[in-house]
């Protein structure tokens, strides 16, 4: 499957949205057939996050409500929003702060179903800050001065590290932040490249499989409960294709359901995108997949979004939710 960058800019992402709003391409009710089912390209990360709609998928449902998946990986939210906007393909998952920067740059994106939510529990959740097992930091705030791996820069993760380290006692602006996919991040951290990474799974469970620890449970920081991503579509794309919104809307809801509620067959389907071994695989912490957004815990993530300089106004969470 393709991989895109995550390196775009704010800049990039205007580009795109202004070469949309000009063109009928990224509005086509894509991939109508002749049975009745409607293929749309979903943009995704390699994560355990994501297995509802795989299993959602394998499971029939998204068939149910004609419609049919076809899934491209990417690094990051950031990327996956110029791809969602251009039509590259039509509904993409992202963590919410990327969402919130994307429409404060003028990007015309909106949530559609919810994705993913903190477990809410410290130390067993999906997320966590961590370290090699001989390493002498023990808290967030022993970071000041070290190399710390997040998936993408000016995003969700720094401002989740960030409050980790202020939450510690400690100041964040004198931590070293490095981009780095989630899935380079144990091998990095084993080999010394980094000094700690923040993770999510199945990266988490490998870490912890070489020994490794965490020092912290950075989403929580930010909010006890965090919705931390959501799926999404493009504007334009809702306007012009309701039916197709509310059949994936429903279908989502139904798959997070589904894998809420059977966790082991969700575990399992991770291994059809992931490399993660069987071993590995048994230690996975599963996220929350509930079926709406805490708005809450988003209103605390854009303060902090904000105070970090994430933003060049204030997110309008009232058009950006659904």
């Amino acid at each position: 499957m393709r991989r895109l960058s995550a390196g775009l800019t704010a800049g990039a992402l205007l580009l795109v949205a202004t070469a949309c709003g000009s063109s009928d391409d990224g509005s086509p009710d894509a991939g109508a057939s002749s049975d009745g089912v409607t293929t749309v390209k979903l943009g995704v990360i390699p994560i355990v996050d994501v297995a509802p709609l795989y299993l959602g998928q394998q499971k029939g449902l998204f068939e149910k409500h004609g419609l049919k998946l076809e899934f491209t990986t990417a690094q990051g939210g950031a990327a996956i929003v110029p791809g969602v906007v251009s039509g590259q393909f039509q509904f993409g998952f992202s963590n919410v702060t990327s969402l919130m920067v994307a429409q404060t740059n003028g990007v015309p994106v909106k949530a559609v179903a919810n994705g993913i939510a903190s477990t809410g529990v410290r130390g067993k959740d999906f997320n966590g800050l961590m370290v090699k097992k001989d390493s002498p930091v023990k808290s967030a705030k022993g970071l000041e001065g070290k190399k710390v791996a997040i998936n993408t820069l000016k995003n969700i993760n720094e401002t989740a590290v960030r409050q980790a380290v202020r939450e510690a006692g400690g100041d964040p602006d004198k931590v070293k932040l490095v981009e780095m996919a989630f899935d380079q991040m144990p091998a990095a951290l084993d080999q010394g490249q980094i000094d700690a990474a923040c993770v999510v799974e199945p990266a988490t469970a490998t870490i912890r499989s070489q020994g490794g620890r965490e020092i912290a449970s950075p989403l929580i920081d930010v909010a006890p409960e965090l919705t931390v991503a959501m799926y999404f579509t493009s504007t334009q794309y809702a306007q012009q294709n309701p039916d197709v919104v509310k059949k994936f809307q429903e279908a989502t809801a139904e798959s997070l359901s589904y894998a809420e509620g059977h966790p082991d067959e969700a575990r399992q389907i991770v291994t059809t995108y992931t490399k993660i071994p069987a071993a590995v695989l048994e230690q996975v912490v599963l996220p929350k997949w509930p079926a709406e957004p805490n708005r809450s815990s988003i209103e605390a993530l854009m303060k902090l979004g904000e105070e970090d300089g994430l933003f060049k106004k204030t997110p309008d969470l009232d058009a950006l939710l659904p």
